[in-house]
């Protein structure tokens, strides 16, 4: 799908996570937004903590919206709820959607991490991890940098995304008011 991040209705899936240690499940927050800043629609679903099953978790939040315009699926990281590894191309192909990754710091990486909280089966989360290649910087128009792992468009065309929906910071909309959503179902929970 050719993406057009300059035009006025393309909408974009926020996904961003909470959760607490020692707690099992993780809240996950989906929040539909279009280019003007217009939220038109919500999702909450969930996620293991420490699990496997973070691309299946935001891959069913998709399908659970029943929603064909949506253009691009923005996630709050590529590595949610202690470890649980989201891979972008899978997530990709089983929602038909461009997907971005972001973070918003730079990282030596997480393999000794990742060894130390699973010290059996650190390989498979390893083996995930590596799959994920490496985090490209971008320079959004706001002046901050973001990294970010992509599937289904390149850097520049994910850069025109990002830009499109980040009005201050580094933190795109649909991301920022899917994280309150996360946190505050979180809350709601606790």
């Amino acid at each position: 799908m050719r993406l057009h991040p300059d035009k006025p209705g393309i909408r974009a899936l926020g996904v961003a996570e909470s959760f607490r240690q020692g707690q099992k499940r993780s809240v996950l927050a989906g929040v539909v937004m279009r280019s003007d800043s217009v939220v038109d629609g919500v999702a909450l679903g969930k996620t293991e903590v420490g699990g496997d099953d973070a691309t299946r978790s935001i891959a069913s939040l998709v399908r659970r919206l029943r929603r064909n315009d949506i253009n691009v699926l923005l996630v709050s990281g590529a590595i949610l709820s202690l470890y649980n590894i989201v891979d972008a191309d899978a997530l990709s192909a089983r929602t038909r959607l461009p997907v971005i990754c972001l973070t918003y710091k730079e990282t030596s990486g997480i393999e000794a991490s990742i060894r130390r909280h699973f010290p059996e089966g650190a390989e498979t989360k390893l083996e995930a991890y590596r799959r994920l290649g490496e985090r490209a910087g971008v320079k959004l128009k706001t002046g901050h940098r973001v990294f970010v792992r992509t599937a289904g468009l390149d850097e520049g065309e994910a850069k025109g995304i990002l830009d499109a929906f980040t009005l201050q910071g580094s933190v795109p909309e649909p991301v920022r008011v899917a994280k309150l959503l996360a946190r505050a179902a979180m809350a709601w929970r606790s």
